[in-house]
């Protein structure tokens, strides 16, 4: 296993040992042995945990991660390391950035990651200046990320060597300044050899099983934004003949390419749903093939390369878990751009993420805009 300096060097020259590091830690196995290498590499590491839970948390949620209970094991964790440990009160700007954004999304007929936008707005933005106010060189975190320099001496952020934990589609809307300061000592590992490291140190983390759910959803995100986000009850139309097919309580509720649990008069029918009219507050369903796209658009973009040096042909993933495919880019500037994928693609759905590479490497990415659809009269 190489060293974090044996990986990568800093813009401005040698990644020095000794360095001084804030060292995000969640409470996780991951973000643990990240302090644990830092410091054992010469590193003067900081550890310090993001406080996003209110003061009335509610049952059910930051439970796993971001936790009172995780809080307290980071602490634990960073005792067993021999670093000292700070918990940064964020729950003003997580509630700004995070909660609010979430339901307003919904609320507009979209279906938004609420991952993307804390790691996009808290970690990589207001995490790295806290820590240059600190007096810290870097930030470190547990993501399963790669951070390269290139000939140029350009910081460049790479796919994890584990492609079951690969975290770079989270991360495509870091603002390409702080690239140089963010380090991520794990991404060359599998998640295995992270639970090995962690076991041979002792670590309390070291078995602690992932969090999968959203941190501040109680239950399902269907009845956590039925809380916030009135019921309006509508029609659900079938997109090529305009007839009434069924009804609904709230455009809210439904997201592109779903069918299941859309009580259709019709049960019988298999009928997705291809479009959200806010305005109407009509749900569209069709047929599988009226719900593949050919191209997006993408707004609020991100590029993390020069954007004269954007490809013009290049790989697109439209959600956390499916396989990047070949796209075109037909624009591309500083308000979006616009893609023609080589296959359509089912399901593109409005507010996720697009997220551009070259093979591993991180161009950059934007947020999916809303489709245009030719309706029925």
């Amino acid at each position: 296993m190489t060293t974090v300096a044996e990986q990568t060097t800093r813009a401005s020259g040698s990644l020095k040992s000794g360095g001084r590091v804030l060292c995000a830690m969640s409470g996780g196995v991951d973000s643990s042995v990240s302090a644990a290498l830092l410091k054992e590499q010469g590193f003067s590491v900081i550890g310090a945990m993001m406080r996003f839970w209110p003061d009335d948390k509610r049952r059910d949620t930051f439970d796993t991660c971001c936790s009172p209970d995780a809080a307290y094991e980071a602490r634990r964790v960073a005792e067993q390391v021999g670093v000292p440990f700070y918990l940064l009160d964020y729950r003003e700007q997580f509630q700004r950035h995070i909660v609010g954004p979430f339901l307003e999304e919904y609320a507009a007929g979209r279906t938004p990651n609420p991952c993307v936008n804390c790691n996009t707005k808290v970690k990589f933005d207001e995490l790295v200046k806290k820590a240059k106010l600190l007096g810290c060189d870097y930030v470190a975190t547990g993501h399963y990320v790669k951070r390269v320099v290139e000939d140029g001496g350009e910081v460049a952020f790479h796919r994890g060597d584990d492609p079951r934990k690969d975290q770079t589609y989270f991360l495509w809307g870091t603002p390409r300044d702080a690239l140089p300061y963010i380090l991520f000592p794990v991404g060359e590992l599998e998640k295995p050899q992270v639970r090995e490291l962690a076991e041979e140190r002792g670590l309390l983390t070291a078995k602690k099983p992932e969090s999968q759910n959203i941190c501040f959803v109680p239950g399902t995100v269907k009845e956590f934004v039925a809380e916030y986000v009135p019921q309006k009850p509508g029609q659900m139309r079938d997109i090529r003949t305009g007839e009434v097919v069924g009804e609904h309580l709230g455009t809210q509720f439904y997201t592109l390419g779903q069918k299941k649990g859309l009580g259709l008069f019709q049960s019988h029918l298999v009928r997705h749903v291809v479009h959200l009219d806010v305005a109407s507050n009509t749900v569209w369903v069709g047929e599988y093939e009226d719900c593949l796209w050919r191209t997006l658009q993408a707004q609020r973009p991100n590029y993390l390369i020069d954007l004269a040096d954007l490809p013009t042909e290049l790989d697109v993933q439209v959600r956390y878990r499916s396989t990047p495919v070949r796209a075109r880019v037909l624009r591309a500037d500083e308000h979006g751009f616009e893609l023609e994928f080589a296959e359509p693609q089912f399901a593109v759905a409005p507010g996720q993420s697009a997220v551009l590479y070259a093979g591993p490497k991180l161009l950059g990415g934007g947020l999916i805009a809303d489709h245009e659809r030719s309706l029925p009269a």
